[in-house]
């Protein structure tokens, strides 16, 4: 069992256990620790996102890693593929971001990529766990000119603008569009309005005026109906929506109507197939992606490889198989061909140059894909638990997808970061669907009185 990490870092409430001071302190000791026993340098960068807990854990993570003899570089507010990107770039031995990606602002978290810019595996995470509690670290304590420094890097913010815009290819340009961007008063609040703005574009932008606290708040990629609101409102060509992180991007049509992350990667998949630059013709999505985006792949000649819930899994699976594309239906878009982990402002790069060259709007785009109902049920629970632990629940699960059989499917999973059961069920008939979600369910809530 792990004590810390879940499906992406540590999370949690800031300032309450795990994620305190103590803790963000040990934290930095252990990939120190990890640091100075595996790698040739003795840097790692740090970077956050608006969140008024931010300044906390910053420092504790920057003090841990210095006790142990290893360098701090701090960046400040900046997207989490943006710390990745500038990791790889300063050629540190780790890169840390803290931030909670889409959740309100008073939670916090703590995301971890290596040297190559790639979030770390479940082993090293275990690694990190186990120098914490089993107290390996605590007679280690370098002394006089052996402890480490922090410094900033003045200009990252700079440099990862001038690295998206080379993404977009040099023959087009945004002279001709009305863009309406929702930063969600979050990490990418600078960064991205100077990007689209730079390659020509009007920009009118919603949530960059972070306090510490409006992070996601009704806004962002948690919220896109204020953008899509905005888009109606100014007759703009297109929504972009990008979570508190920026690892994210859920986008309207120039109607206001939402396009999901399924929408985008069909879109997306079939511009790569065209030019021959989708490996192995093959995309790689999460259980959660919608039957819809399975048969558009096969429609076009590609297919469609499923992977765990997690942009990091999704890249996990890329990298195992040689494949270059993936995402999730949330809005998380992996172009391993650009960067090494989720990138909204990127993907809405890529987005915008495929409306350029085809000459559509995002609404005739979008038509590539039929979404399959879908419906999804959370329950909570007293604590955590999985669902084979449920009496009766196993039995029951098989009994609806024997009654559901190939007109859909079911996925029945408990959440990586708090005590919740989340059942998906997706067919062609929505009222038979949201039966049997409804149905096992009750089967969760009985076992849990």
């Amino acid at each position: 069992m792990r004590k810390l990490f879940g499906t992406d870092g540590v999370r949690g409430v800031a300032n309450t256990y795990p994620m305190t001071s103590e803790i963000a302190m040990q934290i930095g000791r252990a990939i120190a620790f990890i640091v100075k026993n595996s790698a040739k340098g003795n840097t790692i960068v740090i970077g956050k996102d608006t969140r008024l807990s931010g300044y906390m854990i910053e420092n504790a993570l920057s003090a841990g890693i210095c006790s142990m003899g290893v360098n701090v570089q701090v960046v400040g507010p900046l997207p989490t593929p943006g710390i990745a990107f500038i990791t790889t770039s300063m050629r540190a031995e780790a890169g840390v971001v803290i931030s909670a990606s889409h959740n309100p602002f008073q939670d916090n978290g703590i995301k971890i990529f290596s040297h190559n810019g790639f979030k770390l595996p479940d082993e090293v995470e275990a690694d990190i766990e186990d120098l914490i509690f089993s107290q390996k670290m605590a007679a280690l304590r370098p002394v006089a000119d052996e402890v480490g420094k922090a410094s900033r890097i003045e200009d990252a913010q700079g440099r990862y603008i001038v690295y998206l815009k080379n993404t977009f290819p040099k023959q087009y340009t945004l002279d001709d569009f009305h863009i309406v961007l929702d930063c969600a008063h979050g990490a990418t609040y600078k960064v991205a309005p100077h990007v689209f703005t730079e390659l020509g574009a009007k920009v009118t932008t919603l949530g960059v005026s972070p306090n510490g606290k409006n992070i996601n708040h009704e806004c962002g990629a948690l919220h896109p109906e204020l953008m899509a609101e905005k888009v109606k409102q100014l007759g703009a060509d297109i929504g972009l929506a990008l979570d508190g992180d920026g690892d994210r991007l859920i986008v309207c049509d120039e109607q206001g109507k939402i396009v999901d992350g399924d929408h985008i990667m069909a879109i997306c998949a079939k511009d790569l197939l065209s030019r021959r630059k989708l490996k192995k013709k093959t995309l790689v999505a999460t259980v959660m992606s919608n039957m819809g985006l399975e048969k558009a792949m096969h429609d076009m000649g590609g297919q469609m490889v499923r992977s765990n819930v997690g942009d990091r899994y999704v890249v996990e699976t890329m990298r195992a198989k040689g494949y270059n594309f993936g995402g999730e239906q949330s809005g998380h878009l992996v172009f391993l061909d650009h960067n090494t982990t989720g990138d909204g402002i990127l993907a809405g790069l890529q987005l915008l140059a495929i409306m350029i060259k085809k000459k559509q709007p995002l609404s005739e785009l979008a038509k590539i894909m039929s979404t399959y109902p879908q419906v999804l049920e959370n329950v909570r629970m007293a604590s955590k638990i999985t669902p084979t632990q449920i009496p009766g629940f196993p039995e029951a699960l098989t009994a609806a997808e024997q009654k559901l059989g190939k007109r859909g499917r079911i996925l029945v999973r408990p959440s990586g970061t708090e005590p919740v059961i989340r059942v998906m069920t997706e067919g062609e008939d929505h009222q038979e669907i949201e039966t049997i979600a409804l149905e096992l369910c009750d089967v969760i809530r009985r076992a849990d009185r």
